[in-house]
């Protein structure tokens, strides 16, 4: 990850409250309110209990309570068995309003636990995209596709939803075991002390257990995405070789301790409750039979019997659903620090301003003193660099492997930062301030396409909305590519699907849709890294004689394979491994 670990003690949902939106905060509020009135209705409907199996077992004492004298004067009662049906409407009304509210307040929460991992997952890939060039290639690609798809999930179901059920389940235990102290205060107490103790117990015998299991499942799950990266993404050796058991092995690998470590976890959540289940209902038939044998017998015992029962049938659940919660959230930590560094990931200024108006570029590309290298611990890739590339001018660039060619041209698009030096255009500097102006001018042709699963029209328009493409401006380029007859030759024409990373395509066809792609930009600094390595000669030269012809304010730097792709270039500059740099023509290169 970009920034260093996050300890378990700043690696709290306070952490994660500062990276939801107000909207976000303000919803979690109006839960809480809608978390109480659930429990307030609990309570209510727990408390019923008692008058209404009291007006079945002994009416003349419910009917003379205090408390029942304000309904049985704005009822008109005359008699204790007229109270039976008030009170039965009084009990089916609250258990009916909890039951709506329970389910209002599921609803609420699921609705709003998936909209809040939706927020984290697009938050993450935004964050990610905006990332400089040299964060993406020190970084492997499945770590972060594991964060914002595997891992965002496991946020939403064992950190937002727990949460959220373990505040719910909180506030119902606080209002249920009121219910209970009003109904028997010694009876409450105790057992509001032994479960308790209880499920402290098991969250100190389990705590390890849970610790390791989120720390297999965090990293084994990076380890498939990248399983199943490799193999499939080198299908054709993979095929070739017969290598697809090593392949499976590596999945199994990751997927086998991923599985155990999830159904460790599930089974560490949900075990207690059956245990506490008996136990309570174990207390339950204890206290029964010792109320029988007191004064009043059986008559007495069973309207607190049956609002202790009805108690416990709110409680435990209450207490398993708190307990559940808490193991999820910690069978979760370790993704869950993975999110937040991902979260954590600064964002540019620029992200939050519209694209820049192209900086002035009339005369020259300039690099002053350029050194480079990644970073304070590795060598030198660059030393010394000092060029004065002129605005409409054709530069080729040449030299053996490990040169530097393809870092120099990565410094000149503004991808990499100079370590030392300067690459100025037209007197001004360029800097983390000015630097998406000047790659406003850039298109760039890399050896290897990206190709999208889409059509020829959206590889070539790139980036842009289908309703915004240009059709006329996409023929134009694909015909300065050299590709406009074939695709015409095809029966949908530029609405071919060219499959996932254009694997139904050649790969000449794929380069010279990624040359249309750059003509398409219509910027006025083209840049080839190697782009025509998979054209026929032929082919090539078309192509080459085409863009010589572009015009003399676009300014052309070519990588090439082939030292006769630079034929057409006004001068070409040749790296050495001694860092080393000359400049000639092409005759003066080709006589050395």
């Amino acid at each position: 990850m970009i920034n260093s670990k996050i300890s378990i003690k700043n690696s709290t949902l306070t952490h994660l409250w500062h990276h939801l939106s107000k909207r976000r905060q303000k919803q979690f509020w109006l839960l809480l309110i809608l978390m109480i009135i659930a429990s307030l209705l609990e309570v209510v409907s727990v408390g019923a209990v008692l008058p209404f199996l009291g007006i079945l077992t002994a009416p003349e004492q419910v009917y003379q309570h205090p408390l029942m004298q304000p309904i049985i004067q704005i009822l008109e009662l005359t008699e204790p068995k007229q109270l039976i049906l008030p009170l039965t409407i009084l009990f089916i009304t609250a258990a009916l309003l909890a039951g709506i509210i329970r389910l209002t307040l599921l609803y609420a929460m699921t609705r709003l636990s998936f909209a809040t991992g939706a927020d984290l997952s697009i938050n993450i890939y935004r964050r990610t995209l905006y990332q400089a060039y040299e964060v993406h290639v020190s970084r492997n690609s499945s770590e972060v596709i594991n964060g914002i798809i595997t891992k965002t999930n496991t946020v939403i179901n064992g950190v937002i939803s727990p949460t959220l059920n373990l505040i719910s389940s909180i506030i119902l235990l606080v209002g249920i075991m009121g219910a209970l102290f009003a109904i028997n205060p010694t009876i409450a107490l105790s057992a509001s002390i032994g479960f308790g103790l209880l499920y402290w117990i098991v969250i100190r015998y389990t705590k390890t257990h849970l610790k390791d299991n989120s720390k297999t499942i965090a990293d084994q799950s990076t380890q498939m995405i990248k399983s199943l990266q490799e193999g499939l993404g080198g299908i054709r050796d993979v095929l070739i070789d017969g290598t697809q058991h090593f392949y499976c092995k590596l999945y199994r690998n990751a997927d086998l301790p991923l599985r155990r470590a999830s159904g460790n976890n599930q089974f560490i959540g949900g075990s207690p409750r059956y245990a506490m289940e008996a136990i309570g209902m174990t207390l339950i038939a204890g206290l029964a039979y010792l109320m029988t044998q007191q004064e009043g017998g059986m008559v007495t015992a069973i309207p607190v019997l049956g609002a202790l029962a009805l108690g416990a049938q709110r409680l435990l659940p209450a207490l398993q659903q708190a307990y559940g919660a808490y193991s999820q959230i910690k069978g979760s930590k370790s993704s869950f620090e993975d999110v937040l560094d991902l979260l954590d990931q600064p964002l540019p200024e620029y992200a939050y301003q519209p694209l820049p108006e192209p900086i002035s570029f009339v005369k020259e590309i300039k690099l002053n003193n350029l050194n480079f290298r990644y970073s304070e611990d590795s060598p030198w890739i660059l030393k010394n660099v000092n060029l004065s590339l002129k605005k409409g001018s054709r530069i080729g660039f040449m030299g053996v492997t490990g040169s530097g060619k393809s870092t120099l041209l990565d410094i000149i698009m503004g991808l990499l930062p100079e370590t030392e030096g300067g690459l100025i255009i037209d007197n001004q500097t360029i800097n983390s301030q000015n630097r998406r102006a000047w790659q406003a001018h850039i298109a760039h042709v890399p050896q290897n396409i990206y190709l999208s699963d889409s059509t020829i029209e959206e590889n070539i328009a790139f980036g842009v909305a289908k309703n915004l493409i240009d059709h006329q401006r996409v023929k134009k380029a694909a015909r300065q590519a050299q590709i406009a007859e074939l695709i015409e030759e095809w029966k949908d024409g530029y609405q071919t699907f060219v499959g996932e990373r254009g694997i139904r395509l050649s790969g000449g066809q794929r380069q010279r849709i990624g040359i249309a792609r750059a003509l398409y930009k219509q910027a006025n600094v083209l840049i080839f890294d190697e782009a025509t390595s998979a054209l026929d000669n032929e082919t090539e030269q078309a192509v080459m004689d085409a863009i010589e012809g572009l015009g003399e304010e676009i300014t052309i730097l070519i990588i090439a394979h082939r030292l006769t792709t630079l034929k057409g270039c006004d001068k070409i500059i040749k790296l050495e491994k001694d860092y080393a740099v000359r400049i000639g023509s092409y005759k003066e290169v080709i006589n050395e």
